[in-house]
């Protein structure tokens, strides 16, 4: 062979293999492997709340577009309501079981499946935002929390939080403790359990359905979330008196929970963008709560509603009975025993800073 034909023979080998090198490189651009900084992920959240709707429903919303702009659409999260995916109580059964990746709810909607789900939501009397959240992030709470979710395949974080609810729009005067008595009312979680040993009657259902029953007297009375709430579902014109405080709820803290299969499909950056996107929205929320419950019970008492505190004596009656209901329910199950009394000892050191600091702020500004 000449030595020109050796040359062109190599020319075409060396362009083979470059062109073979190309599409290597095409194919792998096209296919990141699992896990890679270059893969996209589509996921499902399912949720408890009607479509967008106000706080709770928004946050949900908020959440999935926080994700896809710090991913820049790397991880993208279709947001399904109440019913349209699954209903709006089996979020953690859907998330659990994988039908979609992400769900975001209550914890306490699934407090029969895990006892302790409730301790991380809302207690009667009990933490209120600030404290949810120190003891959570500061206290220990996270850690317990995944250990209780843990075994469901399921990873919880904090994403939204209500603040102080109020007690609830009912159709007859509460003047004593014996107006309880027969008292068929919505009101979930533990809160539901002290109505409940009042001699009431708990009726839980989600939020689409409380006015058709408190209008057709299907239950007598309700607590949704507060005014801002209330006010979108109309509550004021299937009832005739709103009460206060919000001893039920003096918060309600909202969960995102994440199949823990898929969870570890992520790659760390993604990771810490649903983590730095949960706190968003946690803190978030509860900001849009005190700005729109405040307007809201403004317009209700323009509009004539008639806005009642619920008397002392209720109110004292209703803590002992607390006080009895949550110590029951933490003792009926070793998790929930756990988290309570974890909780309840950290609950005293915040109170007795607030006690000397905070509370004298409120008493004196006035």
């Amino acid at each position: 062979m000449k030595r020109r034909d050796i040359l062109a023979a190599a020319g075409v080998g060396l362009a083979a293999t470059a062109l073979a090198g190309c599409k290597e490189d095409s194919k792998s651009a096209a296919a990141p492997q699992e896990g890679s900084s270059a893969q996209t992920f589509n996921w499902k959240m399912v949720t408890s709340w009607p479509k967008n709707f106000p706080g709770v429903g928004v946050g949900a919303e908020r959440f999935a577009k926080l994700v896809d702009e710090m991913s820049n659409g790397r991880l993208k999260v279709k947001v399904y309501a109440a019913g349209e995916l699954v209903p709006a109580l089996e979020v953690f059964d859907a998330v659990s079981r994988g039908t979609a990746e992400m769900g975001h709810g209550a914890p306490y909607y699934w407090k029969g499946k895990v006892p302790a789900a409730q301790f991380f939501c809302a207690s009667p009397f009990g933490p209120n935002a600030q404290e949810m959240n120190a003891w959570l992030h500061r206290g220990g709470g996270q850690q317990l929390w995944e250990e209780v979710y843990k075994p469901f395949g399921v990873l919880p974080m904090a994403c939204g939080n209500t603040g102080v609810q109020t007690a609830g729009w009912f159709n007859k005067e509460m003047n004593s403790v014996d107006d309880f008595k027969g008292l068929k009312m919505r009101t979930p979680g533990l809160g539901g359990e002290v109505l409940t040993k009042m001699g009431g009657t708990v009726v839980n259902m989600p939020a689409g359905e409380i006015f058709t029953a408190m209008q057709t007297g299907a239950i007598d009375a309700t607590e949704w979330i507060g005014p801002y709430n209330d006010l979108a579902l109309g509550l004021h014109k299937a009832a005739k008196y709103y009460y206060t405080p919000g001893w039920q709820e003096p918060s309600v803290l909202f969960e995102l929970d994440v199949n823990i299969k898929a969870w570890e499909t992520l790659p760390p950056d993604l990771q810490a963008i649903v983590r730095a996107a949960a706190r968003d929205v946690n803190g978030d929320m509860l900001d849009d709560y005190n700005a729109k419950n405040m307007e809201a019970m403004e317009q209700l008492k323009a509009d004539g509603v008639e806005v009642r505190r619920l008397p002392d004596e209720v109110l004292a009656r209703l803590k002992e009975v607390a006080a009895e209901v949550v110590d029951a329910s933490a003792a009926a199950d070793p998790a929930a025993t756990k988290v309570w009394e974890h909780q309840k000892a950290y609950l005293k050191r915040l109170y007795e800073y607030a006690e000397s600091n905070e509370k004298d702020i409120y008493n004196i500004r006035g």
